[in-house]
């Protein structure tokens, strides 16, 4: 099975063969992204598949809040295009978790973390890291912690 950094430029040469704009200046970028992380620090590293999810997701939501803005600003084209790369950034991450199956994981925890005395802020912060272990990059970290914060105020 190629890697996802292999997928990426795979698509990046497709998409330059079928001259979708789009999707060939988001590949570029993420592609040129990934690169940047790779040589950042004083070694230079391979990217595992799961770092660059994290990668690509972070950028998702960078495309999403430049298109928030570009509403602000009246600018619909470029808001448009903003979210038009996130469609496509989109179809490299895994689909999140329902609604349902988080809040189950979260009483779970919850009722583990009330049973062995924990309680406020610091439950809030135990009950967090074990359903980020659970679920990993399956619901996002603002989802997990809406959802915690939800079941302990209950």
């Amino acid at each position: 099975m190629a890697g996802l950094k292999e997928q990426l430029r795979a698509d990046l040469t497709d998409a330059i063969r079928e001259q979708d704009e789009i999707t060939v200046a988001t590949l570029r970028l993420a592609l040129a992204a990934i690169t940047k992380a790779e040589v950042a620090g004083k070694e230079p590293v391979t990217l595992t598949d799961a770092q660059i999810l994290d990668l690509l997701r972070g950028e998702g939501k960078r495309r999403a809040e430049a298109a928030e803005l570009y509403d602000q600003g009246q600018r619909a084209e470029l808001a448009e295009r903003e979210r038009a790369q996130a469609a496509v950034l989109q179809r490299y991450l895994p689909a999140e978790m329902d609604d349902a199956a988080l809040d189950a994981i979260v009483a779970e925890e919850v009722e583990t973390a009330r049973a062995s005395g924990v309680t406020g802020g610091r439950a809030m912060g135990d009950v967090i890291k074990a359903v980020r272990a659970r679920v990993g990059s399956e619901a996002s970290g603002g989802r997990v912690a809406a959802a915690v914060k939800a079941a302990l105020v209950d």
